[in-house]
C-alpha cells in the first residue's frame, strides 16, 4: 500500500463518483466496496467507503454524508500526453461540471481538476522568459489547455 492515500468525501456519491472516475482512467479500477450491516449505522446495505485506484494511484472515496464541500485549495492533477488525451478527460470529468480557467474544472460530484498537456511544462520551462510568459498569458485566458494555441504562442 502507497503511504499516502487521498481520502475523498461525499455526501452518498461515493459508489457513483468512483464507478465514473475508473471508467475514464486507464488502469483503474475499484478495489473494495465497504456496506454498512445490518445493526448500521446508516441504511443497511448502503455504501460506506470505496477503495479504487486512478491510473495506479490509491483513493478511498467516503460517503460520510453532508459534509465539507470540496475547494479549489486542492486539486488532482492530470498529466496528459496530448491534445486527445486533454480533450477526452475534459469532456468525461466536465461532463455535469463546471469549467474553471487555465485547465481546472470542477466535475459534478465538487472535486477540481487539473487537465494539463505534458506540453505546457515544456512550453513553461523554456529557457527564454519571454516565451514562456507569452504561454502563460495565452493559458490565462484558456478554460480547456489547446496545445496548439500555447505553441504558436510561444512562437508568437
Amino acid at each position: 500500500m502507497q503511504k499516502i492515500t487521498t481520502h475523498l468525501w461525499f455526501d452518498g456519491r461515493a459508489e457513483e463518483a468512483v464507478r465514473h472516475y475508473t471508467s475514464l482512467f486507464p488502469d483503474s479500477r475499484v478495489v473494495d466496496v465497504r456496506r454498512n450491516g445490518e445493526t448500521g449505522p446508516g441504511e443497511p446495505g448502503a455504501v460506506t467507503a470505496v477503495s479504487f485506484e486512478l491510473a495506479g494511484q490509491r483513493f478511498i472515496a467516503f460517503d460520510g454524508g453532508p459534509g465539507p464541500a470540496f475547494g479549489d485549495a486542492l486539486t488532482l492533477y492530470v498529466d496528459c500526453a496530448d491534445q486527445a488525451e486533454v480533450d477526452m478527460f475534459w469532456e468525461g470529468l466536465g461532463e455535469g461540471g463546471e469549467e474553471g480557467r487555465g485547465g481546472r474544472l470542477t466535475d459534478r460530484f465538487g472535486v477540481t481538476w487539473q487537465i494539463v498537456p505534458r506540453a505546457v511544462t515544456e512550453l513553461l520551462g523554456d529557457p527564454d522568459r519571454d516565451r514562456a510568459a507569452r504561454v502563460t498569458k495565452a493559458m490565462a485566458g484558456m478554460r480547456k489547455l489547446d496545445v496548439a494555441a500555447l505553441q504558436n504562442a510561444a512562437r508568437d
